[in-house]
Order: C-alpha cells, then sequence, then structure tokens
C-alpha cells in the first residue's frame, strides 16, 4: 500500500473550505487514490475554524522568527467518509481566515502580505508533522499552488527538514496567474523575518522581475520532482510568455515551465469531473430557487448594501414564474466575476449587451450567479438595470448553480484563460451544449458544433467578434436545425471526463507509481 499526503490552502471534502476549482481537485483524486487501495492523508489550514470539533491529535513545536511555535494537529469529519482518506487542519492563532471564502486574504495594498504569512507558519507545521511522523511513512507528497510549495524550500535548506527529500514531491498548478510574490528581506511578510536561520539561495529562488523578491509558485516548479498543469493545453500555453489581452501564457514563468519540460518533469494531464453521487435539482425549479436564493440572502447582514439589487433581481424572475412566461432559451454563466473569467465583457461591455440584444429576439434570457471583484459586480449590476433579459444573482447558491447546470440551453464561458475548467464538464455532463473560448482546458473538452461552439481570434477585436458570430450560429442551430442541436446536446452528454482516467496518469507520470 502505497502512502499519500496531499497539501493545498483548500479541501472541498470539509464543509466551507472551498474558494475555487483546486478545492474539489483535493476532495476528488484522493477518493480515486484510495479506491486503488492506497492510503491518503490531506491537510489543510483550520483558518481559526475548521479545528473546533475535530479530534486532537499533535502538538507541533518549531521555529519561526527566532522563535518558538507551537501548531496544533488535528483530525476532522469530512462532508462523507470513504475508506483509506483521513482529513486533517492545523490550527495556530497567526492562520486566520481571510474575507475570500473565509479563506484568503486579499491585502490591495501589499499583495500576499497576509497569505504568506499564515503559509508560511501551515508549511513549517506540516513540516514538522511529517517528521514527527503524524502521517506514518509517505510516499508521495502532493502540493497544490504557491500556498503549499514552501515545503520545497523547507526541503532544499533547512536543516531541520532534510528528512523531506527521501520523499517524491509533486507539484501541481491551478491558478499560475496568483504567484506568492514576497521581499526576501526588510518586511514583516519577507522570507528572511520567517527563516532568519536558514540561508537562502537568492539565485534559485528569485523571481526574474522582481529580484528582491521570492516567487512561491516559481519555487514550485523550480524544486518539485514532477510538475502538473490540469490540461494538456494548459501545458502547451503556459511555456510561451503571455501577451494580453490576445493571449495569457507563463505569466513570467515560462522559462521555469519549458526548464521543467527539458528536464521531463512537466506534465499536463486533464483534470476529472464527478458523475457519481451527482446532487440534483427536480427540471422546472431554475425560477423557484433564485427566489429562495435571494430571499435567503436578504437576510443576511453583510448583504444589506445589496438589498436594493437583490429586490431588482427578484422582481425581475417573478415575471417568468408562471409557466405561460418561460422564456424560449436560457444562456448562463456561473463563475467568480474576476479578470480570467469575464475580461472580455468588462473591456468590450457593448459585446455583452449585442448578446443581450440577440438573446431579445429569440425570447432568451442570460442567467449570471457570481460574485467576485467589485468592480465587475458592479459593472453586471449596471447591465442588469439597463437590460431586462439579463437576470445577475449577485450570489452563491448550490440549489440554484446545480439548476442553471440541469436547465439551461447554453452554457457560455468566454475565459481569457483556462487552466481546466470544470463549469464546462458539470454542464455537459447534464447534456448542455457550451459556448467556450477556445483556450487552455476548454480547448481539451469542447469541440466545436460536436459538443458544443468554440471562438477564438488572431487579434481581440478579432476574438469579440467571433465571439458574435458563434452564438448567432449557436442561436441558428437551436431555432431551425433541431437534428443538429440535438446531436450536439447528446454528444456533449456522452462525453467522460473521469478522474479515474486522469488518476491512472497521475500514477504513471507524477507519482512514477506505474
Amino acid at each position: 500500500m502505497n502512502n499519500f499526503l496531499f497539501v493545498a490552502a483548500e479541501n472541498d471534502a470539509l464543509a466551507n473550505c472551498k474558494a475555487g476549482g483546486m478545492g474539489d481537485v483535493v476532495r476528488d483524486v484522493p477518493r480515486q487514490i484510495a479506491e486503488r487501495g492506497d492510503k491518503v492523508h490531506v491537510v489543510v489550514p483550520s483558518y481559526g475554524r475548521l479545528h473546533q470539533k475535530g479530534i486532537f491529535k499533535a502538538y507541533l513545536n518549531f521555529n519561526l522568527r527566532g522563535l518558538p511555535y507551537t501548531a496544533e494537529l488535528y483530525e476532522v469529519q469530512p462532508k462523507r467518509e470513504f475508506e483509506n482518506i483521513v482529513h486533517y487542519v492545523l490550527h495556530h492563532p497567526e492562520i486566520e481566515a481571510g474575507g475570500i471564502a473565509h479563506i484568503y486574504h486579499d491585502d490591495p495594498e501589499e499583495p500576499f502580505y497576509t497569505d504568506a504569512v499564515k503559509y508560511f507558519i501551515f508549511c513549517t507545521a506540516t513540516a514538522e508533522a511529517i517528521k514527527q511522523g503524524a502521517f506514518g511513512k509517505l510516499d508521495v507528497i502532493h502540493l497544490h499552488d504557491w500556498h503549499s510549495s514552501l515545503l520545497l524550500f523547507l526541503r532544499a535548506y533547512h536543516k531541520s527538514y532534510k528528512n523531506l527529500k527521501d520523499i517524491q514531491i509533486v507539484y501541481s498548478i491551478h491558478n499560475l496567474a496568483i504567484q506568492g510574490i514576497r521581499p526576501f528581506d526588510n518586511n514583516y511578510s519577507s522570507l528572511k523575518n520567517w527563516f532568519p536561520d536558514v540561508p537562502i539561495d537568492y539565485m534559485a529562488l528569485m523571481d526574474y522581475r522582481y529580484q528582491d523578491c521570492i516567487n512561491l509558485m516559481a519555487l514550485g516548479i523550480r524544486f518539485a520532482d514532477a510538475v502538473h498543469t490540469v490540461s494538456p493545453s494548459y501545458k502547451e500555453d503556459v511555456m510561451m510568455p503571455s501577451s494580453p489581452p490576445e493571449f495569457i501564457g507563463g505569466e513570467g514563468l515560462e522559462k521555469d515551465l519549458q526548464q521543467a519540460d527539458r528536464e521531463g518533469r512537466l506534465f499536463g494531464i486533464l483534470n476529472g469531473c464527478n458523475y457519481k453521487n451527482i446532487n440534483q435539482e427536480a427540471k422546472g425549479e431554475i425560477y423557484r430557487n433564485t427566489v429562495k436564493a435571494l430571499f435567503g440572502w436578504l437576510q443576511q447582514e453583510d448583504k444589506k448594501y445589496k438589498a436594493d439589487f437583490l429586490a431588482h433581481t427578484g422582481e425581475k424572475i417573478m415575471s417568468y414564474v408562471g409557466k405561460e412566461n418561460r422564456p424560449k432559451f436560457i444562456a448562463s454563466s456561473v463563475a467568480r466575476l474576476t479578470e480570467q473569467k469575464f475580461y472580455f465583457f468588462k473591456k468590450t461591455p457593448e459585446a455583452f449587451v449585442e448578446i443581450l440584444k440577440k438573446l431579445e429576439k429569440v425570447d432568451g434570457i442570460f442567467m449570471l450567479l457570481g460574485t467576485g471583484a467589485p468592480e465587475y459586480e458592479e459593472l453586471f449590476r449596471k447591465l442588469s438595470y439597463e437590460n431586462k433579459n439579463f437576470i445577475f444573482t449577485n450570489g452563491q447558491s448550490e440549489q440554484l448553480i446545480d439548476s442553471m447546470y440541469l436547465e439551461s440551453d447554453l452554457y457560455f464561458m468566454p475565459s481569457l484563460f483556462e487552466p481546466c475548467g470544470i463549469s464546462q464538464m458539470l454542464s455537459m455532463r447534464n447534456g448542455n451544449p457550451c459556448l467556450v473560448h477556445n483556450t487552455g482546458g476548454l480547448k481539451d473538452t469542447v469541440q466545436h458544433m460536436k459538443t458544443g461552439f468554440c471562438f477564438d481570434g488572431k487579434t481581440y477585436d478579432g476574438k469579440i467578434q467571433n465571439m458574435l458570430e458563434v452564438f448567432d450560429l449557436a442561436l441558428d442551430v437551436f431555432q431551425n436545425d433541431k437534428p443538429t442541436w440535438k446531436k450536439i446536446q447528446a454528444a456533449a452528454k456522452r462525453q467522460r471526463f473521469t478522474w479515474k482516467k486522469s488518476v491512472d496518469d497521475y500514477y504513471k507520470l507524477l507519482y512514477r507509481l506505474g
């Protein structure tokens, strides 16, 4: 039996421990490994809250900032029990919950200031727990994004954690754009302040653009035994330099990624999707679930500033509740409102208005659900006030998300870049065609006019033009060529991006356990 440890900032196997797609992966991959008869331990920070009903396992003593630190390791109850998987959280008072999903901090003045401190403590405590044998004798440690990469720094340079050199360490990149860049020195949240006794190899650790800083994403790429991007096409994208807004590639780390590829350490393996135990809403509940979510949010104190807008959305949705008023076509999107997901609409809102006009002609609506960057929320609230067939639910609701995946006619995903994407897989699972930007993991999962619709272009304007043309094409097929539409629906529903296939590749390429 092989023994694994997963180290991450998120784990959706636990309640309230997810902000993005990484949480899904850290939930699903251990289940697949456990099914093969191997053992998996998963550890995430407690964020001051997840340990409260846990079982205390160990005190972990180590030094940081030249001072003694003590963290606590707890075993915790997952949402669903699986044999061979044990979930843990690490508690320390300085590992606090942030404002983003009660996980990450947003430090606009000095990015990563607070989060770096949290994850410096978390990674050192994890290294100490490994050293104490809290997870048994490990064969593989699987790290996720920059939050966990400091374990590789400790393995390479810290005299107390040389034991990590005996363990295969794999590093997965979920979001290359978020890199955890911090100063080497002269700052409370700097490497030297937290590790004053560890020699720093500046050349090996520095960010090429900010040479007085460590880049924790680069650390993972440079020091891991195997590096993994979450789709094959994204692997190709990130080895090329970015040239925004036409192309988002390596984000300054393309040389490191090319080097990892030359050394045979870089692998592109597509994320899987869950096709079992799916929580399904009943069909026909989409408008009721919208109203239910809106009433729930209106009662929350922190939504008071949005109350007028939530009421405005509620008034809109009521006109569709009666069966005779149902729109003839629903286009939808579910995503965090960020540059990655909706840059095209933010830069060219008139293109989105054009889409709404096209929908109006066929008695269609566009439903968008999400929260995120204030300027994106503001844009979509404004567009909602101005366009009667745009329904923007500015919040998070699992029931409504399930309904949207189930009942939309066309799922729209115009991501500027996409490491893998899960939304298109979930939508296709329900037999709903997607319209996507032909990039990264979207390129690997949606085939134009076979399982969905794709747009692209050599220039930014070319992409916008093609997006509108392909939207026209999708509406035309839906209205005037029902046999082709049904064929695309059926082909989308047949697609299977299974975790079993992905994890088979993990064993062969990343874990080298063939």
